[in-house]
């Protein structure tokens, strides 16, 4: 993959929000993540009155440091580089930044609750923060649920509407039709003030879709770093990744519906992604697979990420 002038070339801004567009918590997991590594401080936040609905995402109380009860709404944080004495780095028009493993400081991060009214006029003021701090490319992070097996690699599907994007990249255009979340509004509205997009998507198992997914979120760095050039640290999720799939494994012991089922989610990735495997054969097995579906008619889930 060869660095791209147009989308590497410059600041980025990584997006995740909690929600609809989370399964498995992976994608504000894999945002949070590399927050931890930036030395970023909040330089704005949206006011929630303007965009939540609090019957749908309720304050939490809680307690502070201090002891202090308090409550937390929901809301949406931008996030940019600090300065040495920590207040947000002003932006410099006249300077282009090169992302690097060493040079990991122009990274931006927006990061909370999918917003439950005024996604237009939400993606408009997202944008506008974009604009003044010079971003000039934009990384969506999500997760949807899938029928994929826990066992195997957490695939993530990698697109963009920018077709030099693509070209630079080594990405595809996503052919999704269907319902959208605010990543996609986002994504739009980014496009037409000329700041390309690249969207990434973790596809998780359907059938432990109740349970965090450490293991979806270390597939989205992983694939994450391959943009950002910046090694995020693992920190405790390799250990809490083997510890999900173990559990997994030892629900499925437990309940012979459900190991047979995961089996045949093991064949039909394993048929398609055998180096020897013919179109024949990958259909014909995953016709298997379908039948087998329709005859324990798990839950239902979506086949491909909206962007």
């Amino acid at each position: 993959m060869t660095q791209s002038d147009l989308f590497r070339g410059g600041r980025l801004l990584v997006v995740a929000f909690e929600g609809w567009n989370d399964a498995g918590e992976a994608a504000s997991g894999a945002v949070k993540a590399l927050k931890e590594v930036l030395d970023v401080v909040a330089i704005a936040d949206v006011d929630p009155e303007d965009y939540y609905d609090f019957q749908l995402n309720r304050p939490v109380a809680e307690f502070d440091e201090e002891g202090r009860r308090r409550l937390r709404w929901p809301g949406v944080t931008f996030y940019g580089p600090a300065n040495d004495d920590g207040l947000p780095r002003e932006a410099s028009p006249e300077r282009i930044l090169d992302v690097s493993g060493t040079n990991h400081d122009n990274i931006y991060l927006l990061l909370g609750t999918e917003p439950s009214r005024g996604w237009r006029t939400f993606a408009t003021e997202t944008i506008d923060q974009a604009l003044t701090a010079d971003i000039t490319g934009i990384i969506l992070l999500g997760a949807l649920l899938a029928d994929v097996p826990h066992s195997r690699p957490i695939a993530v599907h990698a697109s963009s509407e920018n077709a030099q994007v693509r070209e630079e990249l080594g990405v595809e255009r996503s052919s999704y039709e269907g319902p959208v979340g605010i990543l996609s509004v986002i994504a739009a509205a980014a496009e037409e003030v000329g700041i390309p997009v690249v969207s990434l998507w973790a596809s998780v198992p359907h059938y432990v879709h109740n349970a965090p997914s450490p293991k979806a979120t270390l597939a989205l760095l992983d694939k994450l770093e391959e943009f950002v050039d910046v090694t995020i640290p693992r920190g405790d999720l390799l250990d809490e990744a083997r510890a999900w799939e173990d559990g997994i494994d030892a629900l499925a012991d437990d309940d012979e519906d459900m190991k047979s089922y995961i089996v045949s989610l093991e064949r039909a990735r394993d048929a398609v992604e055998a180096p020897e495997a013919s179109g024949e054969a990958i259909a014909q097995e995953f016709e298997r697979y379908l039948r087998k579906r329709d005859d324990d008619e798990p839950p239902q889930s979506a086949s491909e990420p909206p962007a």
